[in-house]
Parts: structure tokens; sequence; C-alpha cells
């Protein structure tokens, strides 16, 4: 690896000094560092297909961002077969704990030169805005979950910013109608969380979203919770830790290559942390749509 080509989103997490990491990291190593920054919402996908042009064979886009940035690249990537290289510059950094990437910046770099170029093909879903996700897209809970993190509280307590506000939505129970449509199946009831799913696996495989999620099995998955209580959403928050997905009114897991949900006005929406401005989720497999890289053995 002589070339690394950078997406670097300066207002992630990590920030500069995550960029100063990867300067130093490439130039230990002689590695040529070509950084590309983000300014605003879109930069990462219009950088990604300006770039995408002048790539030559094998080489990849690295993302130095949290989990939103490296998937808007990955959505203006798909069809290329252009290779995304996770470079963890986020909170919750999820796709990199995911592919095994180190969440030291010296020690991803050392460990994608030891990969060799290896990489695995994952879906995405394509939303009917045009984005994409490759986490989850979801209304409730989840998006207040993320989207009351702070960017202030991201900074100073990372990934526990999210534990505090997941504890504050458990704690309000609060549950609103969904309707969800899943390839052609209609099925209704109050939700507290609704969530189309591609990589049910989170902070390192400890939280798992549902039964059998794999996010290149060609499908997404949705996970529906019902805590019409506080004891509600302290038991089922017990058990989705146990991995325990047995029949229960208070869930409901679907699969389905198509997925539409409707939620009351005002209900937040968020998809791989961003928010979304309506409360109807509709969102389509897009099998093998992105290719990342590995890191070595």
């Amino acid at each position: 690896m002589r070339r690394l080509v950078v997406i670097a989103n300066p207002a992630a997490r990590r920030g500069p000094g995550a960029e100063a990491a990867v300067r130093r990291a490439c130039a230990a190593r002689g590695i040529v560092c070509e950084v590309h920054r983000t300014s605003g919402p879109g930069d990462a996908a219009r950088l990604a297909t300006r770039l995408s042009g002048s790539l030559g064979g094998g080489d990849a886009i690295f993302v130095l961002g949290g989990d939103g940035t490296i998937v808007e690249v990955a959505g203006a990537l798909v069809g290329t077969d252009i290779p995304v290289g996770v470079l963890p510059g986020g909170t919750g950094n999820q796709l990199a704990r995911f592919l095994g990437i180190p969440l030291r910046i010296s020690r991803a770099i050392n460990a994608f030169e030891d990969g060799e170029g290896r990489s695995r093909l994952l879906d995405l879903g394509a939303l009917g805005d045009g984005n994409h996700f490759a986490i989850t897209a979801g209304l409730g809970m989840d998006a207040q979950m993320v989207l009351g993190a702070t960017r202030t509280a991201k900074r100073r307590f990372g990934v526990a910013a999210y534990l505090w506000t997941a504890a504050r939505a458990v704690c309000s129970a609060r549950t609103f109608p969904v309707r969800i449509t899943a390839d052609g199946r209609l099925f209704e009831r109050e939700a507290g969380v609704a969530m189309i799913v591609n990589l049910g696996e989170l902070l390192n495989g400890r939280v798992r979203l549902g039964p059998g999620i794999a996010p290149d099995d060609g499908w997404l998955d949705v996970c529906v919770l019902t805590p019409r209580t506080f004891r509600d959403g302290v038991a089922l928050t017990w058990r989705m830790l146990r991995r325990d997905y047995r029949e229960d009114p208070r869930m409901l897991f679907l699969r389905a290559r198509a997925v539409r949900i409707e939620a009351p006005s005002g209900t937040p929406a968020q998809f791989d942390g961003e928010a979304l401005p309506g409360p109807v989720l509709e969102a389509r497999v897009v099998p093998g749509g992105v290719r990342f890289l590995l890191p070595g053995r």
C-alpha cells in the first residue's frame, strides 16, 4: 500500500486529531497520504464520486469519520466495486468493530497493510430518498438514543453518551402505532422502537438486534419492540442482551427484501446515526452493495 486516498470528516468525534494520526502513520511507513475533507452534508458522496473516476485498479477509498460518513461514501460507490477502507474516527465506530478493524489509527493502517487487499461484500439498505444505510434505519427509541446524544457529549464521553440517552429512552417507555409492509405482508401494532436492520451486531457483538441477522444474506430484517412500561423496557433490554428471541407479544422479528414502516407525524427517525425528516421509512436491500477492506488476520 503505497498511496492512501482518504475522505475525512473533520466534524467527526476524533476530528483533526485523527487526521494528524493518519498523516503520521503514513509518513512512518512511506505511504503517500492524500486527504480530502468534507465541509457539509453530501460532501462525502460527491468526493467519492469524483475520486472514483481517477482511481486505478485495486485502489481503495478510505474514510475517516463516523458510520454515517462511511455509509455516505459506500452509497456513492454502489456498482463500482471500489473497496472502502474504514479508519475509525467517530463515536460508535460500529462498522470498524464489526469488520475487526483496530480503533487506534496507526494499528488500523498496519492491519490494512497486513490484509493485502482482502475484502468482504456487504449488503446495503437503500432508502426511498436515495440515502443508504449499512447498520439500521429506525423510528422511536433508537432514534431518540442516537439523535439525543449531543456532539459535546459524544466528544467527551464517547459511546457512554449513547448509553445515557438509551437509558432515558427506555425509562420513557412511550409507544406509537406503526404500519409495516414487508414484501407485501401487512403488520399493524404499537411500538417503542421499529428498526430496519442490515447489520445486527453492535458493540463488538455484545448486542444483537434479532435472530440470524447477517449483513451479507441479501435480506433486511425488521425488529419491533413494544415496552408499555418501564419494567417492560428493562425486561426487553435484558432479553436482547441475552439473545433471547423466543415468541413474545412485545417483540416482532421479520425478514424481507423491501420494507415500509409508517408512524405518526413527529416520530423521530434516523439512519446510521443521521436524522431523517419524516416518520416513514421505506427501504430495499442492495445485495453485495459495497466492498469493505478487511484487516490482516
